[in-house]
């Protein structure tokens, strides 16, 4: 199963949920500011192209014109999932966090010394981990909780 992934502007929760999972997977709407400006379906078979990703979208005509393309036929983020891992997909979280479930970007432990925001839970007490693209910080609260229990449920 390929692990670099193009997700389309109809699948931004399952994006977050796949790179909890580990996928490398782009959203055609990071860093977009109007969602109405986002690309057109012939920019996003370039962008698969270029990048050698596999496209998954709910359009049917863009499954279809996207080489190795995944249509996703549910709406529901949960569903869309299921759907994912009948198609062979692993939606098991790592031990270890990869990916920023919110830009894509890798990720990296956190030293117990390094300056944290308010936010965040002290990292000589709990394991962290920083985005290197947006630097924001992550830790297993009670979100990673949910989203292993919504994993195991599908």
């Amino acid at each position: 199963m390929d692990d670099r992934l193009l997700l389309d502007a109809m699948l931004g929760k399952l994006a977050t949920y796949l790179r909890m999972c580990g996928y490398d997977a782009a959203y055609v709407l990071d860093g977009v500011d109007d969602p109405r400006g986002g690309p057109d379906d012939d920019e996003i078979l370039a962008t698969a192209r270029r990048s050698g990703r596999t496209v998954l979208t709910r359009d049917r005509e863009l499954a279809a014109r996207a080489p190795g393309g995944r249509l996703v036929r549910s709406r529901d983020v949960e569903d869309q999932l299921s759907e994912l891992r009948a198609a062979g997909y692993d939606l098991s979280l790592d031990s270890t966090p990869t990916r920023c479930g919110a830009c894509n970007g890798a990720v990296r432990a956190v030293d117990a010394g390094e300056s944290l925001p308010a936010y965040a839970p002290d990292p000589a007490g709990t394991d962290c981990w920083r985005c290197l693209d947006c630097e924001q910080v992550f830790w297993k609260g009670g979100h990673w909780d949910d989203v292993r229990a919504t994993l195991e449920s599908v």
